[in-house]
Order: structure tokens, then C-alpha cells, then sequence
């Protein structure tokens, strides 16, 4: 494995040990701040400009001010200087609102190389379950005072279907609405193809996060032979979809093996999707 790497906003690259959050930084204790991760391929991220696009989008949901984008490509560019190009990284920039009291946020970077479970889901594909997220679907969209659709640091409801998966023996978990309609994994978008169109959840209906990795997929369908579209769709009928796969910044392209026990037939589209986006898929020896 290489070295895991960490920079802080006006520091650059520091010993792993160093100390980087203050006890009383907000993140820690109220979850507030923002993260994107970005996969690193080639010693560079992959849609860096989207993702700081979706950063500034909910720092200015949840008013938090970020430092101007070229201090925040210096900083993941400080990180990832170096990187080996034939390693996958999972390059994280985090934001918080900052110690307790009021100050500057705190701003860092993560990176790691790609988990082995990422890659070998990648490649072997994903058992899930459906999971009431106890909300009708158009809610969260309709409560102005609650931003939707950002990529909180307040990540509790997403760990605790992870633990219930584990639990009930499955790699992942998809959220639906109380009134029926799939919305999204705790850390991906669901995409699916229904004839010769390639699907998303609609990220304004249903307040999920928009996917950068979905969205670009979608963006880019015609390349594989799809039309695109986004629908508001049922667990049924994802069980008759001609392909259905969890989409995120550093998995990739993830299909279904099973959902709710239910086997899901391997599709062969899978292959051309994940070419079209450029994750790798190795035999992981």
C-alpha cells in the first residue's frame, strides 16, 4: 500500500501525525462542515472541477466560507504531488466551519490509495437491500430551511446503514422514500437502464445529492450507445431494468448482484459503461 497523505490550507503536506483539527472544531463536534472526494488516476483527479463546483454550491446552502478555488487546488495538488500515476487514489478535500467560538474554517486533504473492497466491488459487484429513509420523496426539496443535496461532514444516518448492512448480511443499502420511490445509497447514486436509456434519480425532486460521477455518466450515454433521462422510479421496477449499478467518485461503476435477495442478472452493458468511464477493473490477483 503507499504512504496515506494529509495537507492543511496554508501548510501544505504534514507529518501523518501531525494535529490538524482543534478538539472543538465544529466538524467534530456538530458535523458541520462539507467534503468531496475525487478519484485520483493518473496522479490527477478526475472531475476536479465538479466536484469544487458542488463544494461552493453547499458552502453556500449552509454558509460556510470557503477559501477561493486556486488555494483549494494548490492544496490537493500539494497532496497528490508525487503520487505514483499507476496507483488509484481516493483524494479527499475536507471543509469545517472551525473551532467552537468562531475563527477560520479548517480546510485539508486526504489521500489514500483505493480501498481493496472498492476495487473488488468494482469488479465482483454488490449485494443490497432497500431501506426506508422514512420521508416522502419530494420533502426534503420543499423545507427551505434545510439545505438538500450537500455532502455533509454530518455523515450519521449514512454510518448507521452501513452498520444495518452489515447486520443483515449485504454490501449496501438503497434508500427509499415512505411513499415508494428510490432515492439513493448512503455514498452513491443508483443509475439504470430501461431499454436503450440510461437513468438517474432526479436530484431537484427528491433533494439526494447530485452525483458527479452519475452526472457525467448521463452526460455521456450517447457515447455508449444510450439515450439518458431522469425518472422517479419503485424498487419493482428496478427489478425488471436491463441494468442496474451504484454510481460513485471512487467505486466507479458498481452493479447489482442482488437486490432485497432478489438475484439481478448480470448485464452486458456493464463493461462498456465502465470504459466509458475509465475506472479501472483488475483481476486483483
Amino acid at each position: 500500500m503507499t504512504a496515506s497523505r494529509i495537507a492543511l490550507l496554508g501548510q501544505g503536506v504534514v507529518p501523518a501525525g501531525a494535529t490538524v483539527l482543534r478538539g472543538d472544531d465544529l466538524g467534530v463536534l456538530r458535523g458541520d462542515g462539507l467534503f468531496e472526494t475525487m478519484h485520483l488516476r493518473g496522479g490527477r483527479p478526475w472531475l476536479r472541477d465538479e466536484h469544487l463546483a458542488r463544494l461552493r454550491r453547499g458552502a453556500a446552502a449552509v454558509e460556510l466560507p470557503l477559501p477561493a478555488d486556486q488555494a483549494l487546488v494548490e492544496l490537493l495538488e500539494a497532496v497528490a504531488a508525487g503520487w505514483p500515476a499507476e496507483v488509484e487514489g481516493a483524494l479527499r478535500l475536507v471543509c469545517t466551519r472551525g473551532p467552537e467560538g468562531g475563527g477560520l474554517p479548517t480546510v485539508y486533504a486526504t489521500l489514500n490509495e483505493v480501498a481493496l473492497s472498492s476495487r473488488r466491488a468494482r469488479r465482483d459487484g454488490v449485494t443490497v437491500a432497500t431501506l426506508p429513509l422514512g420521508v416522502p420523496a419530494a420533502t426534503r426539496p420543499e423545507l427551505d430551511w434545510l439545505p438538500a443535496g450537500i455532502k455533509s461532514t454530518s455523515y450519521g444516518a449514512s454510518t448507521a446503514a452501513r452498520r444495518w448492512a452489515v447486520r443483515h448480511g449485504v454490501d449496501d443499502v438503497l434508500w427509499v422514500s415512505s411513499d415508494g420511490y428510490v432515492l439513493e445509497g448512503p455514498g452513491a447514486n443508483v443509475v439504470w437502464l430501461a431499454g436503450d436509456t440510461l437513468c438517474g434519480v432526479p436530484a431537484a425532486t427528491t433533494g439526494i445529492l447530485p452525483g458527479t460521477t452519475a452526472a457525467w455518466l448521463l452526460a455521456h450515454a450517447a457515447e455508449a450507445g444510450c439515450a439518458a433521462d431522469e425518472r422517479m422510479v419503485t424498487p419493482g421496477e428496478l427489478h425488471a431494468a436491463d441494468g442496474l449499478w451504484f454510481t460513485s467518485s471512487v467505486r466507479g461503476l458498481t452493479e447489482f448482484r442482488s437486490l432485497d435477495g432478489h438475484p439481478v442478472p448480470r448485464s452486458p452493458h456493464t463493461a462498456t459503461l465502465q470504459a466509458l468511464l475509465g475506472f479501472p477493473v483488475d483481476p486483483l490477483g
